[in-house]
């Protein structure tokens, strides 16, 4: 019974949260409606928080994804401004995080710096430079070209109601993310880095090479999640990005306690970010300020946290 309880405690409770919050909004939480905004307002998180998954399968995590999701924006839409086209510009960007990814890569895996200190120093130069380039003006208006915002704002018919693009845009990513980690040996190695790093490398893994390629891919990641959130708001700020690093961590841990072995598994991190999104939109129709929000999100990551630690503890 309390290994069911540790395994199926947060489903069930979000389980909880679905009850409550349709009891308590029963002409607007469950309609078709809702849901589709909750899955649009969530595609950026879950595209950070899939990037984010793929460095904590192997014990990692990465600090400056919210500050490179603003970075993103921020470069397409200096770019846009420059007269760059849509693709050349989008491209840019997503290279800027691929970049800064591999950056913090070689930070950890080829200085040996700790993950923490590394992508918090990161977390700093990548907000620092959002502001240089953007001259800590937001970039709006005319500067963005109205097919990138329409791309945001559009969708997929599916009989009687529309697929935003973006909900389209993160379920690609996360199906992309879950063959990665769960079908492919790359995805069985980094599972042996965060099972035993020692070892993983006694056996022939190549530790530091699979470390450079996950942290780039996790920039990749957020570089796309912060062009997601600059085309749904046709703007980019050099700050935007900041909520979603402390969201995708969140998120990630959430699923770890969903799974018998306490590692992050993508279709888990998944039911995170549901539970964070749910939440939020519960609260905001029922009008809880968001300072309260922003608690009970931090007092999730807690909880979340305890939970995985007594999982692990209880299995030694």
């Amino acid at each position: 019974m309390l290994n069911f309880a540790r395994r199926y405690g947060t489903l069930i409770g979000f389980v909880l949260i679905l009850v409550l919050f349709s009891a308590r909004l029963p002409d607007t939480f469950m309609t078709a409606r809702n849901w589709l905004n909750i899955t649009q307002q969530l595609s950026m998180l879950m595209v950070v928080a899939a990037g984010m998954t793929i460095v904590m399968v192997m014990g990692d995590f990465d600090l400056s994804v919210g500050s490179m999701a603003s970075l993103s924006g921020i470069v397409a839409a200096l770019l846009f401004t420059l007269g760059y086209p849509i693709w050349l510009a989008l491209g840019l960007a997503l290279l800027v995080g691929l970049a800064g990814g591999l950056f913090n890569g070689v930070l950890v895996a080829l200085t040996g710096i700790l993950p923490f200190v590394a992508t918090l120093a990161t977390l700093t130069m990548f907000s620092g430079a959002a502001f240089v380039v953007s001259g800590g003006k937001t970039i709006s208006g005319r500067a963005i070209p109205e097919a990138f915002g329409n791309f945001a704002r559009d969708g997929v018919a599916l009989g009687p109601v529309t697929l935003p693009n973006l909900t389209i845009l993160a379920a690609v990513v996360v199906l992309v993310v879950f063959v990665l980690l769960e079908q492919t040996t790359f995805g069985r190695r980094l599972y042996a880095i965060g099972g035993n790093i020692e070892a993983a490398h006694l056996s022939g893994v190549k530790v530091r090479r699979l470390k450079l390629i996950a942290y780039a891919l996790t920039g990749f990641a957020a570089a796309l999640g912060g062009l997601m959130y600059a085309s749904r708001v046709a703007s980019a700020n050099p700050t935007q990005g900041s909520g979603l690093m402390l969201n995708a961590i969140a998120a990630v841990f959430l699923g770890m306690t969903m799974s018998e072995q306490g590692e992050p598994r993508i279709l888990a991190t998944v039911i995170g970010v549901l539970i964070i999104g749910v939440l939020d939109n519960g609260l905001t129709q029922m009008s809880v300020d968001s300072y309260v929000r922003q608690i009970l999100v931090g007092a999730i990551i807690v909880l979340a946290v305890a939970a995985s630690s007594i999982s692990k503890s209880s299995r030694r």
